[in-house]
This record gives structure tokens, sequence and C-alpha cells, in this order.
């Protein structure tokens, strides 16, 4: 009987993969010489493969070997808040079920507060994202959220460094306001009609291992029944807190960490 062939391999990126592996166990700066001995690849190979790595970024040189460079840890990274998003798609999902509202969540990323995710439906579908939260989260009960959870300082350095623009003329633009509507650090931050005529956005800080909000859009005519559900919204921030925990958590396993 004919034995099923095996898949077919890339010689040099199995190689390229044992190098990247062998300078991670090492656990410190390790020589060209010493990785071709321990994966047994010819040395002048070892070099090649050792520059493209360097260049792509999963690996540094520096005069004591190689060590691991950041692509790898952006990479798993990426995965793990990826994981995080699928599960919080779910806690959207219902708070859009329970509230007959367009749900989002958004997080901060490198200082810049970042829309991850929007579940909405023909029923009950998004504002109309006319304008990024880059340059709208002061006008957006979203965005105030998560300047309001910031840290007082981060919350002024995000200030400052982002001009609050009008976009309807409910629009606050007095740095002085927000931060005084924000002092408290309110569990619930609404914008009515402060993005868009006609529409209000109730938002809940998420804390924790990212600092982020969730929020529902409705037309103003329903602000008032949202606020009275505000602990749907309050639940599903805690849920999506976890669900960013929990991944880290997962994540950590995974590195024998925890």
């Amino acid at each position: 009987m004919t034995k099923p062939a095996g898949p077919t391999l890339i010689g040099s990126v199995v190689r390229a993969l044992s190098l990247l592996e062998a300078v991670a166990e090492h656990g410190r700066p390790v020589q060209a010489k010493t990785l071709a001995r321990l994966t047994e690849i010819p040395l002048p190979t070892t070099y090649h493969l050792l520059r493209t790595l360097v260049h792509e970024g999963y690996l540094v040189r520096t005069e004591d070997g190689y060590v691991v460079g950041d692509l790898p840890g952006h990479l798993a990274a990426a995965s793990e808040n990826a994981s995080a998003t699928l599960r919080a798609r779910g806690v959207l999902r219902s708070l859009h079920d329970d509230l007959g509202a367009a749900a989002y969540l958004a997080v901060v990323n490198d200082g810049e507060i970042e829309l991850v995710d929007i579940v909405d439906s023909p029923g009950a579908p998004r504002t109309d994202l006319w304008v990024g939260l880059h340059d709208a989260a002061h006008a957006t009960a979203l965005g105030k959220a998560i300047i309001g959870a910031l840290p007082q300082q981060e919350r002024r350095d995000y200030l400052a460094s982002h001009p609050m623009a009008d976009l309807t003329p409910r629009t606050h633009t007095d740095v002085r306001a927000l931060l005084a509507e924000l002092d408290g650090r309110p569990e619930v931050v609404v914008d009515s009609q402060e993005y868009s005529l006609g529409t209000t956005c109730v938002a809940v800080p998420v804390r924790g291992r990212v600092v982020g909000a969730v929020a529902v859009s409705v037309p103003l005519s329903q602000q008032e029944r949202v606020l009275r559900e505000a602990h749907r919204l309050r639940r599903a921030a805690n849920r999506v807190a976890l669900a960013y925990a929990s991944a880290g958590a997962d994540d950590a396993d995974r590195a024998g960490i925890a």
C-alpha cells in the first residue's frame, strides 16, 4: 500500500523557525556559531537566515549575539486581542438584543481611541460615523467615557493633543467644561445630539486590562428608556473587561506563566 504523501515543507522556512526557536529557548544573547551547532544548520545558511530574521523584526542583533525582537510579541498580542474582540462581540450582540439599539465597543490603543466593533441591525442601525473617533471622541458618549476613565494627566494630555471640533450646535468644545463633566469619573456618560442631531449615545467605561467603553446609540426620543436600562450597559462593560482579562490569562497559560 502506498503511504499518503506528507505535507510539502519549505526547507528555508523550517530552518528559519528552528533558529527563532533556538534563540527564544536560549534565554540570553546567542552567537551565530552556537545557533548553527544547536540547529545543525550550515554556518553560511545560518548567517543568511539570521540576516533575514533581523531585517523582518523577528530577531535583534546585539554585541553579544542574537535575541528575540519585538515582532513575535506584537503578533502574540494581536492574536490575544483578536480573541478578546471575538468574545466581546457576543456581549455587544446581547446588548443590542436587550436594548434594541446599535452597540459599540472602543478601546485605547497607543494613546488613541479606536472603534473596535459595532453590532447593529436594520431595526437598530448604527449612527452615521461621518467623523472618526480620533477627531470626535469629545462629542461622543463612547469617547467621553474613555477619556473620563483615563488617569487625570493622561486625560489632560489627550485633550491637549486632540482639538475639540464643533460637530453640531450641541457639541461641547470647552476643555474645562468637559474636564468638569468627567472629573467624577462617571459610570454612565451621555451625549445628547453632540455628535449627530436627533441621536443620543449612552456609554459606560470599561476598566481593567484595557481602558475602553461600551455604548449604544438611539433616537433622541429613546434616551430616557436607555438610561433606565443603564444597568445592562454596566453589565456589558464588566463582561467585556472579563473577556480581555480572560484572553490575557489564556495567553499566559499558553506561555507557561500562569
